[in-house]
């Protein structure tokens, strides 16, 4: 079938300049990203990927007392057994994940 029909969308210049670097590396143009996306969407009858809140709240400001504080516990314990990793790994984890 002929590509006749246009796409026009506004998104985040961050956004866009780092899944089109990802794209590039994939060897895949965004339109036909695009298109991926829209016949999985058709396949599947909805999004391709689960869409949800995240269980742990990842604004402290939006947090409940009792959430703080269980958050807060659970660090406590978790260092109280040794499971901490080096603020250096962290770090570089973060990096890692957003391609920084």
């Amino acid at each position: 079938m002929a590509k006749s029909a246009n796409l026009y969308a506004r998104i985040e210049p961050d956004v866009k300049e780092q899944a089109e670097a990802i794209l590039s590396a994939l060897g895949i143009p965004a339109s036909n990203a695009i298109t991926m996306f829209y016949k999985q969407i058709i396949l599947r009858r909805g999004l391709p990927f689960e869409v949800k809140l995240p269980e742990h709240p990842q604004n402290v400001s939006r947090m409940t007392a009792e959430q703080l504080d269980m958050e807060l516990e659970k660090g406590y314990v978790q260092m109280k057994a040794g499971q901490t990793i080096s603020a250096k790994q962290a770090f570089d984890e973060l990096r890692g994940e957003r391609g920084v």
